[in-house]
């Protein structure tokens, strides 16, 4: 049975390699959209950087981050904050284990972030993620879960030397 809680100290290095090993297909799809070049330039060491947003994010504010476990194992993770002058809660980096996906965990940290976001007073919920076909089973899951309304956005890169 897997049960989603608040997230401990211990909690964060399973999650930050969760989130190595979930947004690599997307670094690599990223790669062969921008070639090696630019990749370099705007994402290189990007594991290191992932990581450490996720344990910036626990360490300013441990009360927002939660973890999935079943039987002891971390499965996935959901960061979030809360903007009580906008009232807006939004999610930040989650992730579930590559081999746990499709399963309905996602939905579910997505679900009591939503429950906590309510119980805040929150009125509106917010998720950014990519359109590039990466993203495609994050916009499906987000759609699930109720979130309706998005702004197309695209960046565009030109090479000029």
């Amino acid at each position: 049975m897997i049960r989603v809680r608040l997230a401990r100290a211990e909690d964060i290095e399973p999650s930050c390699e969760i989130a190595v090993e979930a947004w690599e297909p997307i670094y690599d799809n990223y790669r062969r959209i921008l070639g090696d070049e630019l990749f370099n330039i705007l994402h290189k060491g990007w594991e290191e950087r992932k990581a450490n947003s996720i344990r910036e994010h626990y360490k300013r504010h441990p009360n927002w981050m939660l973890v999935t476990e079943m039987d002891g194992e971390i499965l996935g993770f959901i960061t979030f904050t809360l903007d009580r002058e906008k009232m807006i809660g939004e999610i930040g980096n989650n992730a579930v284990k590559p081999k746990y996906q499709g399963r309905g965990i996602g939905t579910e940290q997505y679900r009591r972030v939503i429950e906590i976001f309510k119980y805040e007073g929150m009125r509106f919920a917010t998720v950014t993620t990519g359109l590039d076909d990466a993203h495609k089973p994050a916009r499906r899951a987000y759609k699930k879960v109720g979130f309706n309304k998005a702004i197309p956005m695209v960046t565009y890169y030109m090479k000029l030397q």
